[in-house]
This record gives C-alpha cells, sequence and structure tokens, in this order.
C-alpha cells in the first residue's frame, strides 16, 4: 500500500488495494445467483427465485468491473432460464421477466461506469493531495547525530485534501529539536498554518536557547496567523510535541501541548511519555490562566526509541468502533532500528482499520546510537591486544 521514500519515509500513493473485506464482497452477486439456484432446488421450484436473480447485477455494479457486471447479469439470464426449462417449455408471458433483467443488466452497466468514473477522480485527487503533502512537508536526513531517523506518512483513502500533520528535526548549537504537530483542519487553510510552523520552528530552534522560548515561539506565530485569519481558519489550532536533546545527550525534555503523549520503546516495552501538567495545544494559549510552558524530562536509554505520532494512528479503529492501541504493538522485542519499529505500529494500525486509516497518520521515530569510540578508546583496544596479554578487544557496534 505504502511508496519506499528516500531517507526512510514511505507514503501512501493514493491507490486504492483491495482488502480482506472487499474481496469478500466482491464475491456477493456470485453468492446471490448460488442462493438462487440452492433455493429453487430445496423447494422444487414453488419459490420464486426471480428477484434475487434480478438484484444480482445490480448489487454487481459497484463491486466489480465493467466486464464482471455484464457476466453477472447474463449468468443470472442463463440460471433463470435454465430454472424454466427444467420444469417445461416457457411460454411468452414468462420470458417477459427475462428482458426485464436485460435492462437492469444494462442499467447497471451504466452505473457502474459512472462509478468507476468517480473513483478515478477521487484517485486522482488523492495523488495529487499525496504530492502536494510531500511538497509542504520535506523529507528527513536519516541520521542527525547520534539519532537514527525514520518517518511514514499515511493519507487516509476517505480524504482527497492536503493534510495538517507535520513533523521536523533540527541539530542545533543548543541540541538536537524535534516537532511532531496536527493542525486541526485540511485544505490549503491548514497547508499554511503547516508552512508557518515548519519556518517557525526552524528559527526559534536556531535562536532560542531553551524550550519554552521555541514553544513561546510557535504560540506567537499561530497567533499571528489567526489575528489575520477569517472564517474557519481564524479557529485554528494545532496539537504539538516539541522535544529537545542537548549535546551530550543527557536528557530527553519533552514540552506537550495538548498532543498524543509520545511512546519511548525499549527493552521489549513501550512506555508512553504522558505529560505531568496538561497544556493547551498552540492557537489556544490566549485561554490560559499564565504562560508558563512545562517541560518534563526522562531518559533517553542508549538504544531506545522515541516514537511521535498523530491522532491517525490511535484514532484508527476496527469494524466493531474500537481505537488503535500502539502500546501493546510495540511491547515485544524489537530492533533498535526507528524504521522498523515504525513499520511494526503502522502495519499493525492498518490490519486493526481493515486496511484503510479514518485519518491522515504521521509517524516520527529516531533511536540513540552509542557514541563513537574516541582515540583513547582504540589505543586501549589495542594494548588489550599486546602480546602476553589475555583479554581480547571488545568490539565496537557503533556505526
Amino acid at each position: 500500500m505504502g511508496r519506499g521514500m528516500r531517507n526512510g519515509r514511505k507514503e501512501s500513493d493514493g491507490r486504492e488495494e483491495p482488502t480482506e473485506r472487499g474481496r469478500r464482497l466482491r464475491r456477493l452477486p456470485a453468492a446471490i445467483i448460488v442462493a438462487a439456484l440452492v433455493l429453487s432446488f430445496f423447494t422444487r421450484g414453488s419459490l420464486n427465485t426471480f428477484p434475487l436473480l434480478v438484484a444480482a447485477p445490480v448489487v454487481a455494479a459497484p463491486l466489480l468491473s465493467l466486464r464482471g457486471t455484464i457476466a453477472t447479469g447474463a449468468a443470472a439470464n442463463l440460471v433463470g432460464l435454465g430454472l424454466v426449462l427444467l420444469k417445461r417449455e416457457p411460454t411468452a408471458d414468462e420470458l417477459v421477466p427475462f428482458s426485464s433483467l436485460v435492462v437492469l443488466t444494462v442499467i447497471a452497466a451504466f452505473l457502474n461506469v459512472l462509478l468507476a468514473r468517480d473513483r478515478a477522480e477521487l484517485r486522482t485527487s488523492r495523488e495529487v493531495a499525496a504530492v502536494l503533502q510531500r511538497a509542504v512537508l520535506p523529507d528527513l536526513p536519516d541520521r542527525v547525530g547520534r539519532l537514527a531517523v525514520a518517518t511514514r506518512y499515511e493519507v487516509a483513502h476517505k480524504e482527497a485534501a492536503i493534510g495538517g500533520d507535520l513533523f521536523a528535526i533540527h541539530e542545533t548549537p543548543h541540541g538536537i529539536r524535534m516537532l511532531i504537530a496536527d493542525v486541526r483542519g485540511k485544505g490549503i487553510e491548514a497547508a499554511r498554518t503547516v508552512n508557518a510552523l515548519l519556518g517557525s520552528f526552524h528559527e526559534a530552534s536556531d535562536h532560542r536557547p531553551d524550550l519554552p522560548g521555541v514553544v513561546r515561539q510557535l504560540e506567537g506565530r499561530m497567533q499571528a496567523g489567526l489575528r489575520h485569519a477569517s472564517g474557519a481558519e481564524a479557529e485554528s489550532f494545532a496539537t504539538a510535541v516539541l522535544a529537545e536533546l542537548p549535546p551530550d545527550y543527557s536528557v530527553l525534555r519533552v514540552a506537550n501541548r495538548g498532543h498524543e503523549a509520545p511512546l519511548l520503546v525499549h527493552d521489549g516495552k513501550a512506555i508512553p511519555l504522558e505529560p505531568t501538567t496538561p497544556a493547551l495545544p498552540l492557537g489556544l494559549d490566549v485561554l490560559a490562566v499564565d504562560d508558563e510552558v512545562p517541560v518534563d524530562l526522562f531518559d533517553l536509554p542508549v538504544g531506545a526509541t522515541l516514537v511521535l505520532y498523530t491522532d491517525g494512528i490511535n484514532e484508527a479503529r476496527d469494524a466493531d468502533g474500537v481505537f488503535f492501541d500502539p502500546v501493546p504493538v510495540l511491547s515485544r522485542p524489537l530492533p533498535p532500528d526507528p524504521d522498523a519499529v515504525l513499520g511494526t505500529v503502522l502495519d499493525a494500525a492498518l490490519r486493526h482499520a481493515g486496511g484503510h486509516l479514518q485519518d491522515d497518520a504521521a509517524l516520527f521515530a529516531v533511536t540513540l546510537d552509542p557514541p563513537a569510540p574516541t582515540a583513547s578508546d582504540t589505543s586501549g583496544a589495542i594494548a588489550l591486544d599486546a602480546p602476553g596479554s589475555t583479554a581480547r578487544p571488545r568490539k565496537d557496534v557503533s556505526p
């Protein structure tokens, strides 16, 4: 379903692929014809099964191709005629229903052509939206400092508009700063807000010495945009998570603005990094009591993966309306590879939702690698391998 992109980013290309549910539905026209045969056999022809035969091409129109729809109508006609011939020679009156079945098959074929045209237009709209999404949301690098980076963007197949999900990572003198956000709404208005937030994030990351300063600048940018907006755009806001690792990678700082809690995946466990103090989304700070920016501190061990995602993942629903929970999926041994971790959670979410997500989903993950060996580490390893030494040098597995 997805299409590989460089830098570990994968996106849906807007093409429809049949799900298991879709494949089962496509068997329905044939099942209706078989049901008519079975009922006629068990009732010895006393039950009129013609309504079932009439229904077969009508049901086939939205499910099958044009050829399949016409074939279904022809099969229904032949089955009906065969059932009559098994009992007696058909009269002129009995041939009338078959002519109406032919007419219904023609109508079903016409409907099939119209539906196919609508589906093609919708596919084209989705493809255009996906291309525009890639233009708005540039690829991220594979590595930033000691962090291996991976991203995914899954376009909802029910939508044909640019989404408001975004992610970014930026290395600065103050450390590595990360952002994931979800702007309310879709379309051009959401794209403008996404562009504004991405630009403001990169500018603030370079010039603001601390994470609260970055958050305040993003809030100020949102407020400035809202002052000049009208209609639905004037009511926009964005949930967001901003994270920061200092140059020594000693601590993970997280500011959560009403967004889904990031997950720390390590040693077979996935731990939600819930904020100790809830905060309003970006754009709604005018409703806050004060301008304090809560920042939580967490450990990010070597080999651990930080997973950030938008609500297209945890709000994916199955046929019974049950929401997807990524924690159990990631609470098992996984390689310290952000791309593999994101592949695991996205595949599970798609299976849970029957192949298509109800909303766009952005996923962003980083894995902390061990530090590169220093000159002193190398000289120590050589010394241990000197003649007469019983110790063996330790193999370094860092890239």
